[in-house]
């Protein structure tokens, strides 16, 4: 077997080959164009079992990525820390592109169930929207804030109740009130409630999209109780399949809500992970909150715990690991049903044949 190592950048990408015990064979360097992307393609056709390996960074890489899906060879993606590892205990000093896809390689070639790459799909189309969603959600709360004071310092008098700049009748108030002053103050206010609402009308169209792809793809994912779709849609992005994860042990280690072991001995003690997947991390910790607030399965759960001795805090946490769980198989269920539709569907009634008309006489 040959595991091809590739450090990907803006404008070049190297390649290092090496085969089944770790031996560099071969290395090429291309412009990162598509014209060099076939060039990797004709390359690679010289080895006879290949297995491509790439730096885990998808913004250079995804194009790169889809070419090699196209041309049917497999790829894997190799964090950098992992690299990092390999690197430092190589015997070439140093960090250069092609020490770096030799590292890249040689993790592949030493490391087991590594994520695999994928044709963007659904969930590429999720992520796009649910994180474009968020970007204008922060710009409009960026105007929000200013327009404030800016309409303080016009009418101290005028009373903007809370969340309200979003409502567009809120919004054509103000712009009425606003008619028959003059000044550059004004002017930019007004710009402002235009462009607010404006971009509320985006993140509406936005919302409705999520909310049609979301609940077409992964109904079981929305059905878990506190699961809104804005809060589906940021883990369906961050997650990008869940077949790629051994376990659901395996997906809470990715998303954070698995606890990190911290002992030695006999007396087992564990600490709050604070890495992970933050996103996915807030989307469960939004989940957990909202089942406290509606009193359902998650506010018995934690009413127990609190009961045999945890803080709430701790029993916020679990509860989070519990979510996760929930969320990991709600997606395996969704991932099942859509490779194979036929197999959820439900199973018509089969009726009996009819019987000739001597047996229903001789019945009667």
């Amino acid at each position: 077997m040959t595991v091809v190592g590739i450090d990907a950048h803006k404008n070049w990408h190297t390649l290092v080959a090496v085969d089944e015990v770790g031996k560099r064979i071969g290395e090429l360097t291309v412009p990162a164009r598509a014209g060099g992307h076939h060039q990797i393609v004709a390359w690679l056709e010289q080895f006879d079992d290949v297995r491509v390996a790439v730096e885990d960074c998808r913004h250079l890489t995804r194009r790169l990525e889809a070419d090699l899906l196209d041309a049917g060879h497999r790829v894997v993606r190799v964090h950098a820390r992992m690299m990092a590892g390999m690197r430092r205990s190589a015997r070439e000093p140093g960090k250069s592109d092609p020490i770096d896809a030799e590292a890249v390689a040689r993790v592949a070639l030493r490391e087991d169930n590594l994520p695999t790459a994928e044709l963007p799909g659904p969930m590429r189309e999720i992520k796009l929207l649910s994180d474009h969603r968020r970007t204008l959600v922060a710009r409009r709360t960026a105007m929000q804030s200013k327009v404030r004071w800016f309409l303080h310092e016009i009418d101290p008098d005028l009373h903007v109740p809370s969340r309200a700049l979003r409502r567009y009748s809120l919004l054509e108030e103000l712009l009425v009130h606003l008619e028959g002053r003059d000044g550059a103050l004004v002017e930019v206010a007004r710009d402002l409630l235009e462009d607010i609402a404006a971009v509320t009308r985006r993140i509406n169209t936005l919302e409705r999209r999520l909310d049609r792809l979301v609940r077409t793809t992964h109904p079981t994912l929305v059905e878990i109780p506190g699961m809104g779709v804005l809060g589906a849609a940021m883990i369906l992005g961050e997650t990008a399949g869940a077949r790629r994860f051994r376990s659901k042990h395996a997906y809470a280690r990715f998303n954070g809500t698995a606890p990190i072991p911290v002992w030695s001995g006999n007396k087992v003690k564990v600490r709050l992970s604070r890495g992970g997947n933050r996103t996915i991390n807030t989307a469960l910790h939004m989940a957990a909150v909202t089942q406290l607030r509606l009193g359902s399965e998650g506010a018995a759960y934690v009413d127990k715990l609190t009961a045999a001795g945890k803080t709430r805090t701790e029993a916020l946490r679990l509860l989070r690991r519990r979510i996760s769980d929930r969320v990991f198989a709600a997606l395996r269920t969704d991932e099942q049903r859509a490779d194979h539709p036929d197999a959820t569907a439900p199973v018509p009634h089969r009726q009996a044949p009819p019987k000739p008309a001597a047996v229903l006489q001789q019945a009667a």
